[in-house]
């Protein structure tokens, strides 16, 4: 009996060129509170400077506000622009961090379900949570993201994409010994 040929690693499908489709962050609503409070220290800074007569409050009440800034505005402001997510053709990718940086990746054929959540205040911003289970105990939430169904509709996509390009590789890695029978993963 002779088996039909292999397949040789020219043969395989190429892997697609991995491009990025999305980059987000959480809502810029968040950032209401901590701008507020900048507008509020600096009027009653200013007030305060007019008011106290003596230099030594003056400069209490500037180094006061120039605490309230750093820890109530500049602070907040860092952590919202540390976090994103980017969203590739075969992976997610998660980065935060100020101090310390973290970076998770989530190849998109781990996921199983992507589901999105929004409270009436997110719902009135047009954001959400998009969750996306992969299995684990603990699935990868995407907090308070902009639009999150069209974020959805295209980890959805992209999921399902990913799933079918598994199944194809699996197929084409068969190897039929004889007319009918196929042994997995051998070459």
């Amino acid at each position: 009996m002779t088996s039909a040929p292999t397949p040789g690693p020219a043969a395989m499908p190429a892997q697609p060129v991995e491009r990025v489709v999305a980059r987000v962050r959480r809502h810029a609503g968040v950032l209401m509170l901590p701008s507020l409070l900048l507008i509020v220290v600096a009027g009653a800074t200013a007030y305060a400077i007019g008011v106290l007569g003596e230099a030594w409050q003056q400069l209490a009440a500037v180094g006061a506000a120039v605490f309230l800034v750093l820890l109530g505005c500049l602070l907040p402001f860092l952590a919202w622009l540390t976090r994103r997510a980017t969203i590739t053709t075969r992976r997610l990718v998660l980065r935060s961090g100020i101090f310390v940086r973290v970076r998770e990746e989530v190849l998109h054929n781990r996921g199983n379900d992507v589901s999105v959540r929004q409270t009436w205040w997110q719902s009135l911003f047009g954001s959400g949570d998009v969750r996306i289970d992969i299995g684990r105990e603990r699935p990868v939430v995407l907090k308070d993201v902009p639009k999150p169904d069209l974020v959805q509709a295209a980890l959805h996509e992209l999921i399902e994409d990913a799933h079918a390009a598994f199944t194809e590789r699996r197929r084409a890695s068969q190897q039929h010994i004889d007319g009918d029978t196929v042994a997995w993963g051998h070459r």
